[in-house]
C-alpha cells in the first residue's frame, strides 16, 4: 500500500505566500544593496572631482619655492609666494602636540583599562571622553584660547596652539588605545601572572608592548585630523602671512590650514592657484603619515609574531 502524506509532510506544495515573502525581501535586500553602491560611487566620484580640480588649479604652482618662501597678502607679489613660515608652524604645532597627547592618552587608557575601577565615576568618564571626541574643534579653540592664552598667559603662541590642539585629538587617542589594550588576548595577561609577575610588570611587557601597533596607528590618525584642522588654530592665535619662521615656544606661528583658508578668502585668481598648491602640500604631507602609520603598525606586527 502507499503511504499517505499527511499535511504538511514532505511532497507538499510550497506555501505560495512564504514564497512570495521571500521574493519580497530578496528583492528589498538587493534594492538596499543596489543603494549603497550608488552612494558608494556619488561619494568617490565627489572626491576625484574635488582632487582633480585642486590639482588642476595648483599644479602650475608646485616648486621649491613654494616651500621655502614666506608667503604674501600682496597681489603684486604673489608669484613670489611660499609656505614656509605656515609649513615651519605646522611642523611646531604638531610635533608638540604629539608629545603631550601620546603619554597622557595612553597612560589614560591603561589606566581606564587595567587599573580603574568598574563603578559609576570611569563609566561616567568613559561616556564623556567618547562624548568629548564629538565636540566640534572651533570648541575647542575657545577652550584654548581662554584657558591658555587668558589665564595661563600663553598668548597666542606655538605651545597655546599645540596643547589646543592635543586636548582635541585626546578623546581619539584614549578610545583607540583602550581598543587596541582591550584586543590583547586575557590569556597573554595570565601567562604573566602565572609566572609570578606584577600587574605592572604584565602591563608594561606583556600588554603595552602588544597594544603597542594600535596605539601607534590611533596616535598617527588623530594627528592627521589635527593637521587639518583650521578653525581652532585661528581661535587659538595662529596668524595667516606670518613672514618668519616660529624659535620657540612662545613664537608667533602660523599653520598650513590657516595660510590656506587666507588665500582662499581672497579674490585674485593667483592666490586660489596658491591655496590649491597649499592644500596639495598638505595632502601630501597626510598622505606621508597615514603611511607612517601603516609601516610603523605592520612593523611592529611582525616583530610581535617574530
Amino acid at each position: 500500500m502507499s503511504a499517505i502524506t499527511a499535511p504538511g509532510a514532505a511532497g507538499q506544495a510550497p506555501d505560495i505566500s512564504t514564497n512570495a515573502q521571500q521574493r519580497a525581501r530578496f528583492r528589498r535586500g538587493n534594492i538596499f544593496v543596489a543603494l549603497l553602491g550608488i552612494a558608494a560611487l556619488l561619494t568617490f566620484a565627489s572626491l576625484v572631482t574635488l582632487l582633480w580640480t585642486t590639482a588642476a588649479d595648483g599644479y602650475s604652482r608646485l616648486s621649491w619655492d613654494l616651500l621655502t618662501n614666506m608667503p604674501t597678502a600682496s597681489a603684486r607679489r604673489v608669484n613670489d609666494a611660499g609656505l614656509s613660515s605656515a609649513l615651519w608652524g605646522t611642523i611646531w604645532v604638531i610635533g608638540l602636540t604629539a608629545i603631550i597627547a601620546f603619554p597622557v592618552g595612553t597612560c589614560a587608557a591603561v589606566y581606564l583599562e587595567e587599573y580603574g575601577p568598574k563603578n559609576r565615576f570611569t563609566r561616567l568618564m568613559q561616556i564623556n571622553i567618547a562624548n568629548l571626541a564629538g565636540v566640534p574643534s572651533i570648541v575647542y579653540g575657545l577652550l584654548g584660547l581662554g584657558i591658555f592664552a587668558e589665564i595661563f598667559a600663553l598668548g597666542r603662541s606655538v605651545i597655546t596652539g599645540a596643547l589646543t590642539m592635543a586636548i582635541l585629538i585626546l578623546p581619539i587617542i584614549i578610545i583607540a588605545s583602550r581598543e587596541a589594550i582591550r584586543s590583547v588576548p586575557p590569556s597573554l595577561r595570565e601567562a604573566g601572572y602565572g609566572l609570578g609577575a606584577t600587574k605592572w610588570q604584565v602591563t608594561w611587557s606583556h600588554v603595552l608592548p602588544s597594544a603597542l601597533p594600535g596605539i601607534l596607528t590611533g596616535t598617527i590618525l588623530a594627528l592627521s585630523r589635527a593637521i587639518g584642522e583650521s578653525a581652532p588654530l585661528i581661535v587659538a592665535g595662529a596668524v595667516p602671512t606670518l613672514l618668519f619662521r616660529p624659535q620657540g615656544l612662545e613664537s608667533t606661528y602660523s599653520a598650513l590650514p590657516v595660510q590656506i583658508y587666507d588665500w582662499i578668502s581672497r579674490p585674485q585668481k593667483e592666490f586660489h592657484e596658491l591655496a590649491a598648491a597649499g592644500i596639495i602640500v598638505l595632502l601630501l604631507v597626510l598622505i606621508v603619515m597615514n603611511s607612517a602609520a601603516i609601516i610603523i603598525r605592520q612593523r611592529f606586527s611582525s616583530k610581535l609574531k617574530g
